[in-house]
């Protein structure tokens, strides 16, 4: 059960075949009447032609290569099955660094940093700092998906974590770091209170310093930065509301996830529209990179195992963690810093930029940058 197998990502021609055909034969809803062509949901013209190009112009096998450019495996831990991508950097002095992709997406968000933290000499950068990346498939993800029958633990973020600690043990890294954005910046923190002794350092986006509602976190901070913080949670917003409909119903929502590829691709694209402006002229994450991961929960069936987070109670903020040195790059305001700082040892709070939630797809160049400048203050 410790071994380690090579993986290759090859869908079948039939399945694409099928996904094609379903798409083609969809039961279009009408639109409802109402001002705002997002206030009531995806409208129905947008998805029409983006379902279109997903049938007939979108190229599942030229992501499926650049995929399968990196070196991909798979192993069983605790009963599942974790596929990941395991790229070592040519560098004699690289760190071994543990990357968690973000809820909903996959493996692939990664596909445009790993090439520059695994050679970074490669890509005219110093290569003083480099990285063996690890990248695997959160449980219930893509090429992670949950046995059958289900395990009745829960797969908690404590669960993911530990599993994460025995995957870099299993691969023989001693001394590592880890990284996260969204879910993975759930998991990333408390891999590095539990696994203290070998991770060196834990990098996530954002989350850090984003009131939690216990007793006291606000004390001492002035009207300023109160009035900071208000005007952030405005600024956020209370969403759609699918975050309770999946901690309380999500089997309900997998049905249409698993019986119709349209249905998936309306969830996955309100949620990048939620985040990042989804329909705008400007759309922040490219077409094709959002069809990707569409496509991979459609062939191996986990759009709706991928909702775990809210199911098992896991969404929600980063934990604190002391033992660890933290990083954050996309910090945001520096209240955020100071509450923070109360249950953290922050040693870098970069304020990088991205037009999306979605960091890694939408803004690779400073993510990459954020990363190398944190493991560089650490090492």
């Amino acid at each position: 059960m410790n071994e380690i197998e090579p993986f290759r990502i090859d869908i079948p021609q039939a399945d694409l075949d099928d996904l094609r055909e379903r798409l083609r034969r969809t039961r279009w809803a009408a639109q409802l009447p109402g001002p705002g062509a997002w206030s009531r949901g995806v409208p129905v013209a947008y998805l029409r032609e983006l379902a279109a190009y997903w049938a007939d112009g979108f190229d599942w096998r030229a992501q499926e290569a650049r995929l399968n450019a990196f070196p991909q495996f798979t192993t069983t831990i605790d009963g599942q099955q974790v596929h990941f991508l395991h790229a070592r950097s040519p560098e004699p002095d690289a760190l071994p660094l543990i990357i968690t992709h973000s809820w909903p997406s996959s493996v692939a968000e990664f596909l445009d940093v790993i090439g520059p933290l695994t050679d970074p000499r490669r890509h005219g950068l110093d290569p003083g700092v480099a990285f063996h990346v690890v990248a695997p498939s959160l449980p219930g993800f893509a090429f992670s998906p949950f046995p059958e029958p289900a395990d009745a633990r829960p797969w908690s973020v404590d669960r993911v974590a530990r599993t994460w600690a025995e995957l870099m043990s299993r691969l023989g890294y001693r001394r590592y770091g880890a990284h996260g954005n969204d879910a993975g910046a759930l998991v990333t923190p408390r891999l590095a209170a539990l696994d203290s002794e070998h991770v060196t350092g834990s990098l996530i986006t954002s989350g850090l310093g984003l009131p939690k509602g216990e007793p006291g976190e606000l004390d001492g901070l002035g009207e300023k930065e109160l009035a900071e913080l208000g005007e952030l949670s405005a600024w956020m917003g209370p969403g759609s509301g699918y975050g309770p409909y999946l901690a309380a119903r999500p089997q309900t929502l997998a049905y249409g996830f698993a019986d119709s590829p349209v249905a998936q691709l309306a969830y996955l694209v309100e949620r990048f529209k939620e985040f990042d402006g989804w329909g705008s002229e400007a759309e922040p994450v490219d077409r094709d990179r959002v069809l990707a991961n569409a496509t991979l929960y459609w062939v191996t069936g986990t759009g709706g195992s991928s909702s775990w987070t809210y199911y098992e109670g896991a969404a929600g903020l980063p934990v604190d963690q002391k033992p660890v040195p933290t990083g954050v790059t996309h910090g945001g305001p520096a209240v955020l810093r100071r509450i923070a700082e109360r249950g953290n040892d922050i040693v870098y709070w970069g304020q990088a930029h991205s037009p999306s939630h979605m960091v890694a797809m939408a803004a690779p160049g400073p993510l990459v940058e954020g990363i190398r400048q944190f493991f560089r203050m650490i090492r």
